[in-house]
């Protein structure tokens, strides 16, 4: 996958046999921040959701270096991967072999995947490890750009409902196209 600066991708990967990547809230926690750390310079977070056997980022890249950005994302699955082999005393792989990344062709586009991405979880609302919760002020995390959302919504309360998931599960039986033509990192 090639990644252009200033374009919006929607990135996403999985466990291997849907094993457990998040045992406990720590977890959750800990890949957030090593996300920052390793990510941070190259893409601004504009939407995410952690699920027990996935993840999701919908991203703007904001370096022109896209070597760098493939280099950081194997980095932060590989010292995530370490990190839970360590703690749970085991070994090898856990995620898919490779992140898969899907451009985000315009603004429509990316409001229906942050849409997706909010609509993960059985309870997109109350679920505490998305960008939803964030924005909503339910969790301390401070990952997502808020500027690019109101530059373009004006204020929390229209960002929030442009973002809503909406609960009715509309956007959830949209995933196959979301992951149709996408392209490994």
């Amino acid at each position: 996958m090639q990644f252009f600066e200033g374009e919006c991708y929607h990135l996403f990967n999985r466990t291997n046999n849907e094993e457990r990547l998040f045992k406990e809230p720590e977890n959750y926690r800990y890949l957030l921040e090593r996300y920052r750390y390793y990510l941070r310079a190259d893409v601004a977070t504009l939407a995410y959701c952690l699920m027990p056997t996935h993840f999701h980022f919908a991203v703007r890249v904001i370096t022109p270096e896209q070597d760098r950005i493939r280099r950081h994302i194997a980095t932060l699955l590989s010292a995530y991967t370490k990190a839970v082999n360590v703690r749970y005393d085991c070994h090898g792989s856990l995620f898919q072999p490779r992140t898969k990344a899907k451009h985000i062709n315009d603004e429509l586009h990316l409001l229906q995947v942050v849409r997706y991405i909010h609509c993960n979880p059985p309870s997109p609302r109350e679920w505490q490890y998305s960008s939803f919760a964030e924005l909503a002020g339910r969790t301390r995390t401070t990952l997502v750009d808020r500027s690019f959302w109101l530059e373009r919504f004006g204020t929390m309360a229209e960002v929030l409902e442009a973002l809503d998931p909406g609960g009715e599960g509309k956007e959830r039986s949209q995933a196959s196209n979301f992951e149709d033509s996408t392209e490994d990192v």
